[in-house]
């Protein structure tokens, strides 16, 4: 034999023995992993959102990794996502976080706080201020590995069977608003419910709640809320630009290669602009088709919006002795006050100025 033949396919094979032996052990073959929602099928930019980053998911991965999408109610129920996945029984959620501030206060800040962040100061600090990190690190408690997937924009103060005019007229008031803008709304004496969106419709018109907040004009139209009343306010303090999330079982996530891990990620940040478009092509129009279907646009007066914010910073405050939810404050509020300098002087100053030129 020839010797440095040997000595060449020797070196060689140990080398490629070593690689194998030191590379991670990954599932192998194609895999379907299946997604449960916290939306009803077909709901109006939510479950499309979902439906945008299970098909993403797919097609990037070429088949490889195959999403099985379940709907709330079609393997659990909407507010159960977040414990099917963490047991195990679903691989993966789609979802509003905030409607899991039983397990973490802090998950508010990967949906909305109220007077928080715009959609476009969320990325700033999402995806440039350690947002990210901070969503990674709380999910890491729970066994998720979290990636915001959506948008809804900002969100509507909501619809109402008489108009509001001072503080006082929430009292008594049952309304139906998630997350810590529920939680101020509860400060100012309204019954707040957490119910999901599919069921919404039902229980404003059987006269379960008095009022509701959903989304914004075209999911808000396409629920029918204006067959029910026509008082709307079309500017909230509870969710400013509110994400939605794709969470996966972490053990899942690491069984998964490098490439599938990225697509996940990459497909997540696709469909969250994606969603955020989708909201805001669609608003405009379908305000105006509101309103000449006979629905009233109303403003809440300063004294609401003042009542608003004091019992907003009361229900942020009392959960700061919670050292991430702190953290997750400390991190979040610097970052939208420091982008929101900045958009005030430039996009800010140019929107009003356009306007006034142009009529």
């Amino acid at each position: 034999m020839d010797r440095r033949k040997f000595l060449k396919s020797t070196a060689l094979g140990g080398a490629a023995a070593s690689a194998t032996l030191a590379a991670p052990a990954y599932a192998q073959g194609n895999r379907t992993l299946t997604l449960v929602t916290t939306w009803g099928r077909g709901l109006a930019g939510v479950h499309d959102a979902a439906e945008r980053v299970a098909n993403n998911i797919t097609a990037m991965s070429d088949g490889s990794l195959t999403i099985d999408l379940k709907a709330a109610g079609e393997l659990v129920g909407a507010f159960e996502v977040f414990d099917a996945v963490t047991s195990g029984q679903a691989d993966m959620y789609h979802g509003a976080d905030y409607y899991f501030l039983s397990q973490h206060p802090g998950y508010a800040f990967f949906t909305a706080v109220p007077f928080g962040m715009t959609a476009q100061e969320l990325v700033n600090w999402y995806y440039h201020d350690g947002g990210h990190e901070l969503h990674d690190e709380l999910g890491a408690i729970f066994g998720l590995k979290s990636f915001i997937a959506g948008n809804t924009g900002a969100q509507a103060g909501g619809w109402f069977k008489k108009e509001i005019t001072s503080p006082e007229d929430f009292v008594g008031l049952k309304f139906r608003m998630p997350g810590l803008g529920g939680a101020a709304l509860g400060r100012l004496g309204a019954s707040v419910q957490n119910i999901p969106g599919a069921e919404v419709y039902q229980a404003l018109a059987q006269g379960a709640i008095d009022g509701t907040e959903w989304i914004g004009p075209w999911a808000d139209e396409k629920a029918g809320f204006q067959e029910i009343t026509k008082i709307y306010y079309a500017a909230g303090y509870h969710e400013p630009g509110a994400a939605l999330s794709l969470a996966t079982n972490r053990d899942v996530f690491e069984s998964l290669s490098p490439a599938h891990q990225k697509i996940i990620e990459v497909a997540s940040g696709e469909a969250h602009q994606w969603s955020l478009s989708q909201f805001l092509a669609n608003n405009g129009a379908a305000l105006q088709r509101l309103q000449a279907a006979g629905v009233k646009v109303a403003t809440f007066p300063d004294s609401v919006w003042d009542a608003f914010g004091k019992a907003a910073q009361e229900v942020l405050n009392e959960n700061m002795s919670d050292d991430l939810f702190k953290k997750i404050y400390d991190s979040a509020i610097p970052s939208m006050r420091a982008s929101s300098g900045w958009l005030q002087q430039s996009s800010g100053v140019y929107v009003s100025q356009r306007d006034r030129v142009l009529g």
